[in-house]
């Protein structure tokens, strides 16, 4: 069976939920293979094997930590002219995008980013990609070289499948223009115990008919009552009442959860861009006329400050 590369987004060995979705998809199309680079990169073998990978190439160097998206590249490279594979599939992300861009350069191949789908096709794999701030749906398939496919979260869902997981060293060489970008300093985030946004399984987003910075609150309670993220509109971030971090759209960031809850959001083009793949949207608003209706699938017109505070203790009891 024809081998496909993926591409481990892992945190001291932990491996992120979008990896394990990615191997969902990647076993459609043949046996994974996994390449795990950076310090606890063997530490990810066993969760890997569990969802179906048959080998995982694990490599450690500084460059890694000391340099930005090159030295990736290499070792993507070099896992690349060692496997040969069908194709390679990747997480979705700034990062993400910019690192197979590079691969698929170098290595002659055609690239197809944010997919929300991927499958066998008469002609080779089939990407599927929500196009034009989501308002259509398209297919798209690389006819030169094996396609490089970056892969959106909560795309497919992550689903056992046990298999070998060999550990394999990959060796790398690093080229001149690996160490050109140095990072010279990180900052800790502030972990809020939810789940990271573009990853999660439910969004609850708040906008200007908020009122005011203080209200978030309100949005805050109700995902925690969920085990949600929080996201806020660009009209809520302009106004300085959540961290650009959190926004939601074709500026900030785009989500695809399972549920999307949109809470005093007009529903604006800009924004839709960021949520419109969502699964199921439920929609919040005094206004009637507002065009997040005509893209939610249940839509409750109120104040959310009197709505969304009921949802959230309705939830709780219902938990209790």
């Amino acid at each position: 069976m024809t081998e496909v590369l993926v591409y481990v987004d892992h945190v001291d060995g932990a491996v992120r939920k979008p990896t394990l979705e990615l191997l969902a998809l990647a076993r459609r199309l043949g046996d994974p293979v996994a390449l795990a680079l950076g310090p606890g990169a063997q530490d990810t073998a066993v969760a890997l094997a569990e969802h179906g990978v048959v080998r995982v190439l694990v490599t450690d160097a500084p460059e890694f930590a000391d340099y930005l998206v090159v030295p990736k590249v290499d070792a993507l490279q070099a896992a690349y002219e060692r496997v040969s594979p069908a194709a390679v599939l990747m997480p979705s992300s700034g990062e993400g995008n910019e690192i197979a861009a590079r691969l698929a350069l170098r290595i002659g191949s055609g690239i197809v980013t944010d997919a929300i789908d991927v499958r066998p096709g008469d002609d080779g794999l089939v990407a599927t990609q929500s196009a034009f701030a989501a308002a259509f749906t398209l297919t798209s398939r690389v006819t030169k070289g094996a396609p490089v496919i970056t892969v959106k979260p909560n795309s497919a869902a992550a689903e056992a499948a046990p298999a070998a997981g060999a550990v394999e060293p990959l060796a790398v060489s690093f080229g001149e223009s690996a160490t050109g970008s140095r990072v010279t300093a990180r900052t800790a985030r502030e972990s809020t115990g939810r789940p990271e946004l573009t990853e999660a399984a439910i969004v609850v987003s708040g906008g200007r008919g908020l009122g005011d910075a203080v209200n978030f609150h309100v949005i805050e309670a109700l995902a925690d009552s969920l085990g949600a993220a929080v996201g806020a509109s660009r009209a809520a971030v302009d106004a300085g009442w959540y961290p650009h971090s959190h926004q939601v759209g074709q500026t900030g960031k785009s989500v695809s959860p399972q549920l999307y809850i949109a809470n005093g959001i007009s529903g604006a083009i800009q924004h839709r861009a960021g949520m419109q793949t969502s699964k199921t949207i439920v929609a919040v608003n005094k206004d009637p006329d507002a065009p997040i209706f005509d893209l939610a699938d249940f839509g409750v017109v109120g104040d959310l400050l009197q709505v969304v505070p009921q949802l959230t203790e309705e939830i709780n009891a219902r938990k209790g």
